[in-house]
């Protein structure tokens, strides 16, 4: 077959390459036969719609008819939207760290045309330099060898399948305690930049996961020097050029260590856990700029990314960071763009946000503020925000990046948790009320014979759900139970995690594969416990199945996820540094801390005084749940038997098999848990 025949995709991935001279096919039986049968090698390439240096290969290579002739006459060659498919994705990029290669996007991986691994690399130049080869180079030197040392080839083969498979048994023995945890987060404090925040060197990843694993040993211990790890993260990071200053929005990283020039492409996984990180943060330090970067932030993600369908929305994956083909265009200013803007308000507006003549970055302007300037009145920020938003409408005239409209159900999961989490805290129903609209859309619109999708395009589903989906979407549910005591929340959580003990758990050797059992179309299973830009799915379901123990007292999910930890545990004790989403779900689990609220009636529980306080006081390895009248918790339930005080609600602080005192003043509720570890 010589065509390409990605037309009929809905990934804006793939569709971005639908018109390339190459023969592009998307990731099916189909082509791995039309390889098998004209045993040719496969040239597999995966990259996202929001990715630079995939834009840069493309123009480069792929839409060089001479490359794609020389790739359509040795290869089959097949496209795949990594964050549709984020299992292949996980193989392929753990078959290129056992070559001794360090991943990332674009990923060029050869393979047999049982869709084994052989050789890969990420991004190659058309010419070869920077000990870079160049790309067809490298593709005549695959061919050859595929075509005059296939023993070689399939040796090479076995061994990465053979360590592949090795890799997914990862049950050591070890045990985790809370001790190891602690040590290994002092051995974390060594790894950060104490003047610029993140860890050492650039380039620099806000990494939220990792620093609401500081966050929770302050909390824990009140170590000062875990708080200003994550403090001093967040203040440059909320100041720094990474954050959109004029339209809202975290981008995905900065290229250098002082948070300056973002990789200008914005993502909403990074976003959602930005803003549940901040919203942790800020129930302690009550930083005005965490909160006023809760509410830009969350403005822009319900605007920009908002897809209606029907009367319920998603959001859309991410934002490009490239527009006319130029990366960051749209987002950066001259000094004289701004001065004919803001006039007489330019000179203030420029010292605020360090625009100079010259610029900052390849001769124009990112804007930016030093986290250690004076505090401002009033006035002056009231003319900061009227500046902002005249750039802004400025800026809405301009030919923005590509937005990748996939619906993505645990990106959308994430999203729920990080509204409903800041909901509570700045309380804004409003937020709470989208997070509900999402959770439905994503039920509604994303199921399939009694199953999640994993992508939602155009009016039509892609691709089955992975771990990721049924994890993410379990502590969604778990976080707007908690909001509203709905009990079909409850009831959606049981099943979702039920659905990965039925598809995705590893019946051998523990843990949860990421792709199902019925997915049929990968040549081994992938087991994926380090978090990466995302928190794995092992860690959130540990968080979900603790939480699920605590609220619920049924020992099932307590042994289910004490058999999770034993599985996916580290031999090393720093190891746990690459799964900071297990110590979290670890503390969840081992301390069973909670907050119940007896209520005297069955009324809707959100409008509850000493509800709303341990909504917003909470530290966030703790839970909340309420009590009805009409309600019989079990025995084993360390709140079974706890009731109102005369006649009103009451509040108990539970840790493990014992409840406090009861509390029925809200104020003294906020304080108690703001200083309990």
């Amino acid at each position: 077959m010589s065509e390409n025949l990605l037309g009929s995709e809905t990934s804006p991935y793939l569709l971005q390459h639908k018109d390339n001279p190459v023969h592009w096919q998307p990731w099916n039986g189909e082509a791995l036969d039309r390889a098998r049968d004209q045993n040719k090698p496969i040239l597999l390439s995966i990259g996202y719609a929001a990715c630079h240096w995939c834009h840069v290969m493309a123009h480069e290579s792929f839409e060089n008819p001479a490359t794609a002739d020389l790739m359509n006459e040795l290869f089959i060659n097949i496209k795949i939207d990594r964050e549709e498919r984020p299992d292949l994705d996980s193989i392929y990029q753990s078959a290129l760290n056992l070559m001794g290669e360090q991943g990332g996007w674009p990923l060029t991986m050869f393979l047999d045309p049982e869709g084994k691994p052989f050789w890969g690399g990420t991004y190659f130049p058309p010419t070869s330099g920077y000990g870079r080869p160049a790309f067809r180079d490298v593709l005549h030197q695959i061919s050859h060898a595929y075509k005059h040392e296939i023993d070689k080839i399939n040796i090479n083969t076995e061994r990465l399948t053979t360590a592949l498979k090795k890799h997914q048994s990862q049950n050591t023995g070890a045990t985790l305690t809370t001790q190891k945890i602690s040590n290994a987060a002092q051995t974390a404090l060594g790894m950060i930049d104490f003047q610029y925040g993140g860890t050492h060197g650039a380039p620099k990843f806000p990494q939220p996961v990792f620093q609401k694993f500081l966050w929770l040993e302050y909390i824990r211990t009140g170590e000062q020097k875990f708080c200003d790890a994550t403090t001093i993260t967040l203040d440059n990071i909320c100041q720094g050029g990474i954050y959109d200053h004029i339209g809202g929005g975290f981008s995905r990283y900065s290229v250098d260590e002082i948070w300056l020039v973002p990789h200008f492409e914005k993502m909403l996984y990074d976003n959602a856990l930005i803003l549940e990180l901040l919203s942790d943060v800020w129930k302690t330090t009550k930083s005005p700029i965490y909160q006023q970067r809760v509410f830009e932030t969350i403005g822009w993600m319900l605007d920009d990314l908002r897809i209606h369908h029907g009367d319920l929305f998603g959001l859309a994956s991410a934002r490009d960071a490239d527009s006319e083909g130029v990366e960051g265009k749209f987002y950066v200013w001259s000094k004289d763009e701004i001065e004919n803007v803001l006039g007489a308000d330019s000179e203030f507006f420029c010292q605020i946000y360090s625009i100079s003549e010259h610029g900052n970055w390849e001769g124009s302007n990112i804007a930016h503020r030093q986290t250690d300037e004076k505090e401002l009145s009033k006035t002056e920020l009231s003319l900061l925000e009227n500046c902002r938003n005249k750039l802004l409408a400025v800026r809405n005239n301009r030919i923005a990046p590509m937005r990748d409209d996939k619906i993505l159900a645990d990106w959308n999961a994430l999203a729920v948790s990080a509204l409903v989490q800041c909901s509570h805290v700045f309380e804004e129903p409003a937020w709470l009320e989208a997070a509900q609209i999402i959770y439905d859309f994503i039920k509604n619109h994303m199921m399939k014979n009694d199953r999640i999708n994993h992508s939602w395009c155009d009016g039509q589903l892609r691709h089955n759900a992975t771990l990721d989906d049924y994890a993410n979407l379990s502590r969604a549910a778990l976080s707007l139970h908690q909001a509203t005591a709905d009990p079909g929340y409850l009831i959606d959580a049981k099943s979702w995690v039920e659905a990965a003990n039925t598809w995705y758990w590893d019946d051998d050797d523990g843990g949860y594969f990421l792709s199902a059992s019925d997915t049929h179309d990968v040549f081994i299973r992938n087991k994926v416990i380090f978090d990466n830009a995302t928190p794995s799915g092992n860690g959130i379901m540990l968080d979900a199945l603790a939480r699920l123990f605590v609220i619920t007292g049924e020992e099932n999910y307590r042994m289910r996820a004490q058999n999770l930890i034993d599985a996916i545990c580290p031999a090393e004790p720093n190891g746990i540094l690459n799964q900071p989403s297990l110590a979290i779900g670890y503390e969840i689990l081992s301390s069973c801390a909670q907050v119940v609220i007896a209520l005297p009636d069955n009324k809707d529980p959100i409008g509850n005084p000493l509800v709303q306080a341990a909504q917003k006081a909470a530290p966030l390895h703790f839970t909340v749940s309420v009590i009805y009248p009409d309600q019989i918790l079990r025995d084993s339930h360390p709140a079974f038997g706890k009731n109102t005080l005369d006649g009103h609600a009451a509040a108990y602080i539970c840790r493990n098999q014992s409840c406090e005192l009861p509390i029925t003043n809200p104020d003294e509720l906020t304080d108690s848990l703001f200083n309990y570890g």
